[in-house]
């Protein structure tokens, strides 16, 4: 987990940043300590489990590098994690980076020159590399060379650098961003669906199994169903609760104890945060429901256009609470039902009606 500097002109003191860095520090060891070490502790993704295992295998069996590898889907649904277990199921090092970290070809060609055989490459964020880097990484995957452009203008040569058998796995967001040149150069595609709560039933017991936490059915079914469909977020609500459990109960997780925990971090029965309830009030209480622009509902909100694009909105959408279209933002009627609302022409009262709600 990274944080930026404070600088000399902010209020925050350097006790308190300490204290943030190990906090963070601490979460970050606590949700390695927590990620599966190989695909049968791996829980959820049945079909991208199977398929993988079987590339893995055969790649085992034939002695051979795994083919590149192109994970797809939301964030928190275990891409990173599913990297590192390819890595250690084919016995090989893992090295990682992201598309941002990529800005010119040079990074790329360092980055590549230095792997050694069979290395496992994770690059996240793949749709993120600059056009000249991802260029050079179609002759990297497909005949594991790339040519060394020295000197410039007319005088300036190509030199050939061959390059060790890897395997890439890149990862991504938004697999419509990538170019068709690169997408096809993956020997295997595997998309990460959002989990059942079922699945993140057995990812939260796992867990506190991990973390020595006592927990019943009932407790991992409330933390669980307010997950987001995400086993990430309900690694994270699992630590707060337990923390909540500690000091305000007796260390045990029910129900009851899960629920209080999760009101004060403000987490609803449908998983909705304090920024999900704060898109879905401006829309209906400033805007009557839409439609609204998404910058305006941003500047409402007080939040970055991207914040509540990549953030808020996705899940929204998929709960059914809020739609997109041409013309805006608009809330669906489960969001008036579920902030406790009345539409303004079923209130019979217009705007007066809305905002007496």
């Amino acid at each position: 987990m990274n944080w930026d500097e404070t600088g000399p002109d902010t209020d925050e003191r350097p006790d308190e940043r300490l204290v943030q860095a190990d906090a963070d520090g601490e979460d970050t060891a606590v949700e390695a300590a927590l990620r599966p070490k190989d695909l049968d502790e791996f829980v959820g993704q049945e079909k991208v489990r199977e398929q993988l295992d079987l590339v893995l295998k055969a790649a085992r069996a034939r002695g051979a590098t795994a083919d590149h590898v192109l994970l797809s889907g939301a964030p928190g649904l275990g891409k990173t994690t599913l990297s590192m277990i390819i890595a250690a199921e084919m016995g090989a090092p893992i090295r990682i980076t992201s598309g941002p970290a990529i800005q010119h070809a040079g990074d790329l060609a360092a980055i590549l020159s230095s792997l050694q055989e069979g290395e496992v490459l994770f690059l996240d964020e793949i749709h993120r590399m600059s056009r000249p880097a991802e260029e050079m990484l179609y002759m990297a995957m497909e005949d594991f060379r790339v040519d060394v452009i020295v000197g410039k203008g007319p005088g300036a040569t190509a030199i050939p650098l061959e390059l060790p058998p890897f395997t890439l796995v890149g990862a991504t967001t938004r697999a419509g961003l990538l170019p068709p040149p690169l997408r096809d150069r993956f020997g295997f595609t595997g998309h990460m669906e959002f989990y059942a709560p079922a699945e993140l039933e057995r990812v939260v017991h796992r867990s506190a199994r991990l973390l020595d936490v006592e927990i019943d059915v009932e407790g991992a079914a409330e933390i669980a169903g307010r997950s987001r469909g995400t086993p990430r977020i309900a690694n994270r609500l699992l630590r707060r609760v337990r923390d909540y459990a500690q000091v305000k109960a007796d260390g045990r997780i029910d129900r009851p104890v899960a629920a209080a925990a999760l009101g004060v971090y403000e987490v609803d029965a449908r998983g909705l945060d304090r920024l999900d309830r704060a898109v879905l009030g401006a829309l209906l209480k400033l805007f009557g429901g839409g439609p609204v622009g998404l910058s305006t509902l941003a500047v409402a909100v007080g939040e970055e256009r991207e914040t509540v694009e990549e953030v808020a909105e996705p899940f929204l959408v998929r709960e059914g609470l809020l739609a997109r279209t041409p013309r805006g933002r608009v809330a669906t009627p489960a969001a008036w039902a579920h902030l406790g609302l009345v539409p303004p022409q079923q209130g019979g009262k217009g705007q007066q009606g809305l905002f007496g709600a």
